[in-house]
Protein backbone atom coordinates (compact mmCIF):
# COMPACT_ATOMS: atom_id res chain seq x y z
CA UNK A 1 0.00 0.00 0.00
CA UNK A 2 2.81 2.38 0.93
CA UNK A 3 4.51 1.80 -2.44
CA UNK A 4 1.27 2.59 -4.24
CA UNK A 5 0.81 5.80 -2.24
CA UNK A 6 4.39 6.83 -3.05
CA UNK A 7 3.85 6.12 -6.72
CA UNK A 8 0.60 8.09 -6.71
CA UNK A 9 2.30 11.07 -5.05
CA UNK A 10 5.15 10.95 -7.57
CA UNK A 11 2.65 10.77 -10.41
CA UNK A 12 0.77 13.76 -9.00
CA UNK A 13 3.96 15.81 -8.81
CA UNK A 14 4.84 14.75 -12.34
CA UNK A 15 1.47 15.85 -13.68
CA UNK A 16 1.72 19.19 -11.89
CA UNK A 17 5.22 19.78 -13.27
CA UNK A 18 4.09 18.86 -16.78
CA UNK A 19 1.21 21.35 -16.54
CA UNK A 20 3.58 24.07 -15.35
CA UNK A 21 5.99 23.34 -18.20
CA UNK A 22 3.17 23.53 -20.74
CA UNK A 23 2.04 26.85 -19.29
CA UNK A 24 5.58 28.20 -19.30
CA UNK A 25 5.99 27.18 -22.93
CA UNK A 26 2.82 29.13 -23.69
CA UNK A 27 4.37 32.26 -22.20
CA UNK A 28 3.22 32.10 -18.58
CA UNK A 29 6.22 33.47 -16.68
CA UNK A 30 4.62 32.70 -13.33
CA UNK A 31 4.55 29.01 -14.25
CA UNK A 32 8.31 28.96 -14.72
CA UNK A 33 8.74 30.89 -11.46
CA UNK A 34 6.82 28.11 -9.75
CA UNK A 35 9.10 25.50 -11.31
CA UNK A 36 12.05 27.49 -9.99
CA UNK A 37 10.51 27.62 -6.51
CA UNK A 38 9.97 23.86 -6.49
CA UNK A 39 13.32 22.74 -7.80
CA UNK A 40 15.82 25.44 -6.84
CA UNK A 41 16.62 24.02 -3.36
CA UNK A 42 17.39 20.59 -4.79
CA UNK A 43 19.51 21.90 -7.65
CA UNK A 44 21.45 24.10 -5.25
CA UNK A 45 22.00 21.19 -2.83
CA UNK A 46 23.19 18.99 -5.69
CA UNK A 47 25.64 21.66 -6.89
CA UNK A 48 26.92 22.41 -3.38
CA UNK A 49 27.70 18.77 -2.64
CA UNK A 50 29.50 18.30 -5.93
CA UNK A 51 31.57 21.50 -5.76
CA UNK A 52 31.74 22.32 -2.04
CA UNK A 53 31.51 26.05 -2.79
CA UNK A 54 28.38 28.19 -2.25
CA UNK A 55 29.48 30.60 -5.00
CA UNK A 56 29.80 27.74 -7.49
CA UNK A 57 26.48 26.27 -6.34
CA UNK A 58 24.77 29.64 -6.87
CA UNK A 59 26.28 29.99 -10.34
CA UNK A 60 25.37 26.43 -11.34
CA UNK A 61 21.80 26.85 -10.10
CA UNK A 62 21.29 30.12 -11.96
CA UNK A 63 22.94 28.77 -15.12
CA UNK A 64 20.82 25.60 -15.05
CA UNK A 65 17.52 27.46 -14.76
CA UNK A 66 18.55 30.08 -17.32
CA UNK A 67 19.48 27.37 -19.80
CA UNK A 68 16.26 25.48 -19.05
CA UNK A 69 14.23 28.64 -19.63
CA UNK A 70 16.00 29.52 -22.87
CA UNK A 71 15.69 25.97 -24.22
CA UNK A 72 12.28 25.11 -22.82
CA UNK A 73 10.91 24.79 -26.34
CA UNK A 74 13.33 21.88 -26.87
CA UNK A 75 11.95 19.93 -23.91
CA UNK A 76 9.62 17.36 -25.46
CA UNK A 77 8.41 15.70 -22.28
CA UNK A 78 9.90 12.28 -22.95
CA UNK A 79 11.31 12.43 -19.42
CA UNK A 80 10.31 14.33 -16.30
CA UNK A 81 11.21 18.03 -16.20
CA UNK A 82 13.33 17.56 -13.07
CA UNK A 83 15.32 14.83 -14.86
CA UNK A 84 16.09 17.21 -17.70
CA UNK A 85 16.98 19.99 -15.26
CA UNK A 86 19.22 17.68 -13.21
CA UNK A 87 21.16 16.73 -16.32
CA UNK A 88 21.77 20.40 -17.15
CA UNK A 89 22.98 21.13 -13.61
CA UNK A 90 25.12 17.99 -13.44
CA UNK A 91 26.88 18.80 -16.70
CA UNK A 92 27.73 22.30 -15.45
CA UNK A 93 28.87 21.07 -12.02
CA UNK A 94 31.10 18.36 -13.45
CA UNK A 95 32.69 20.83 -15.85
CA UNK A 96 33.56 23.11 -12.92
CA UNK A 97 35.00 20.15 -11.03
CA UNK A 98 37.19 19.18 -13.96
CA UNK A 99 38.42 22.75 -14.38
CA UNK A 100 39.40 23.09 -10.73
CA UNK A 101 40.43 19.55 -9.94
CA UNK A 102 39.49 17.40 -6.96
CA UNK A 103 39.48 19.02 -3.53
CA UNK A 104 42.41 17.75 -1.46
CA UNK A 105 41.24 18.63 2.03
CA UNK A 106 38.08 19.58 3.90
CA UNK A 107 38.59 22.90 5.66
CA UNK A 108 36.76 23.95 8.79
CA UNK A 109 35.03 26.62 6.71
CA UNK A 110 33.58 24.05 4.30
CA UNK A 111 29.90 25.07 3.98
CA UNK A 112 28.73 21.46 4.16
CA UNK A 113 30.58 20.97 7.43
CA UNK A 114 29.35 24.28 8.81
CA UNK A 115 25.73 23.48 7.95
CA UNK A 116 25.90 20.00 9.45
CA UNK A 117 27.41 21.25 12.71
CA UNK A 118 24.89 24.08 12.95
CA UNK A 119 22.06 21.54 12.92
CA UNK A 120 23.53 18.56 14.75
CA UNK A 121 25.45 20.44 17.47
CA UNK A 122 22.42 22.62 18.22
CA UNK A 123 24.58 25.46 19.52
CA UNK A 124 26.61 23.26 21.87
CA UNK A 125 30.32 24.15 21.35
CA UNK A 126 31.52 20.92 22.97
CA UNK A 127 29.27 18.81 20.75
CA UNK A 128 30.42 20.79 17.72
CA UNK A 129 34.04 19.96 18.50
CA UNK A 130 33.18 16.27 18.89
CA UNK A 131 31.38 16.16 15.55
CA UNK A 132 33.73 18.41 13.62
CA UNK A 133 36.53 15.91 13.08
CA UNK A 134 34.16 13.03 12.41
CA UNK A 135 32.23 14.93 9.78
CA UNK A 136 35.42 16.26 8.21
CA UNK A 137 36.69 12.68 7.79
CA UNK A 138 33.41 11.58 6.22
CA UNK A 139 33.42 14.54 3.85
CA UNK A 140 37.02 13.79 2.91
CA UNK A 141 36.02 10.21 2.11
CA UNK A 142 33.10 11.50 0.06
CA UNK A 143 35.28 13.99 -1.84
CA UNK A 144 37.90 11.33 -2.56
CA UNK A 145 35.42 9.34 -4.64
CA UNK A 146 35.11 9.78 -8.39
CA UNK A 147 32.61 12.35 -9.71
CA UNK A 148 30.43 9.48 -10.92
CA UNK A 149 30.20 7.88 -7.48
CA UNK A 150 29.69 11.20 -5.71
CA UNK A 151 26.93 12.14 -8.13
CA UNK A 152 25.21 8.80 -7.58
CA UNK A 153 25.40 9.16 -3.78
CA UNK A 154 24.05 12.71 -3.92
CA UNK A 155 21.12 11.73 -6.12
CA UNK A 156 20.16 8.56 -4.24
CA UNK A 157 20.90 9.54 -0.65
CA UNK A 158 20.75 13.30 -0.40
CA UNK A 159 18.17 13.95 -3.10
CA UNK A 160 16.07 10.89 -2.36
CA UNK A 161 15.69 9.73 -5.95
CA UNK A 162 14.91 6.10 -6.64
CA UNK A 163 17.44 3.94 -8.47
CA UNK A 164 15.12 4.06 -11.47
CA UNK A 165 15.06 7.88 -11.47
CA UNK A 166 18.83 8.10 -11.03
CA UNK A 167 19.32 5.69 -13.92
CA UNK A 168 17.32 8.02 -16.15
CA UNK A 169 19.22 11.13 -14.98
CA UNK A 170 22.61 9.50 -15.48
CA UNK A 171 21.60 7.59 -18.62
CA UNK A 172 22.50 4.19 -17.18
CA UNK A 173 20.80 1.13 -15.69
CA UNK A 174 19.33 0.52 -12.25
CA UNK A 175 21.84 -2.28 -11.78
CA UNK A 176 24.71 0.10 -12.44
CA UNK A 177 23.27 2.59 -9.94
CA UNK A 178 23.05 -0.14 -7.31
CA UNK A 179 26.67 -1.17 -7.96
CA UNK A 180 27.85 2.44 -7.65
CA UNK A 181 26.10 2.85 -4.29
CA UNK A 182 27.70 -0.38 -3.11
CA UNK A 183 31.12 0.77 -4.33
CA UNK A 184 30.68 4.15 -2.63
CA UNK A 185 29.98 2.38 0.67
CA UNK A 186 33.06 0.22 0.19
CA UNK A 187 35.30 3.19 -0.51
CA UNK A 188 34.02 5.17 2.47
CA UNK A 189 34.52 2.15 4.71
CA UNK A 190 38.05 1.68 3.36
CA UNK A 191 38.83 5.35 3.98
CA UNK A 192 37.68 5.10 7.59
CA UNK A 193 39.65 1.89 8.09
CA UNK A 194 42.83 3.57 6.83
CA UNK A 195 42.42 6.16 9.56
CA UNK A 196 42.53 3.36 12.12
CA UNK A 197 46.08 2.43 11.14
CA UNK A 198 49.48 3.93 11.81
CA UNK A 199 50.77 6.61 11.50
CA UNK A 200 47.37 8.17 12.17
CA UNK A 201 47.19 9.61 15.73
CA UNK A 202 45.59 7.30 18.28
CA UNK A 203 42.59 9.54 18.97
CA UNK A 204 41.76 9.73 15.25
CA UNK A 205 42.08 5.95 14.86
CA UNK A 206 39.69 5.42 17.77
CA UNK A 207 37.19 7.91 16.41
CA UNK A 208 37.38 6.46 12.91
CA UNK A 209 36.74 2.98 14.33
CA UNK A 210 33.67 4.25 16.18
CA UNK A 211 32.34 6.08 13.12
CA UNK A 212 32.87 3.01 10.95
CA UNK A 213 31.07 0.75 13.44
CA UNK A 214 28.17 3.16 13.80
CA UNK A 215 27.86 3.53 10.06
CA UNK A 216 27.87 -0.22 9.51
CA UNK A 217 24.83 -0.39 11.76
CA UNK A 218 23.01 2.59 10.23
CA UNK A 219 24.24 2.20 6.62
CA UNK A 220 26.89 4.46 5.23
CA UNK A 221 24.39 6.46 3.21
CA UNK A 222 22.95 7.77 6.46
CA UNK A 223 26.36 9.03 7.52
CA UNK A 224 26.65 11.02 4.30
CA UNK A 225 23.04 12.14 4.72
CA UNK A 226 23.91 13.59 8.14
CA UNK A 227 26.61 15.78 6.67
CA UNK A 228 24.21 18.40 5.40
CA UNK A 229 20.75 18.07 7.01
CA UNK A 230 19.52 21.36 5.53
CA UNK A 231 20.12 20.21 1.95
CA UNK A 232 17.43 17.54 1.82
CA UNK A 233 14.35 19.49 0.61
CA UNK A 234 11.56 17.38 -0.80
CA UNK A 235 9.49 18.41 -3.76
CA UNK A 236 6.42 20.46 -2.94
Amino acid sequence: MADRETTTEAERRGREAAALVAAAKAGDHRAFEELYRRYQPRIYALALHLTGRPSDADDITQDAFLKAYNHLHEFEGRSEFFTWLYRIALHRALNIQRDRGRRKTVGLDDPRLTAALAVDAAGDPRRALELQESYAHLLAAFDAMSPTLRTTVVLTTLQGLSYKEVAVVLDTTEGTVAWRVHEARRQIRAHMERLQKEPTPVHIRARARRISQENDAAKLEQAILALLPDAKPRLA
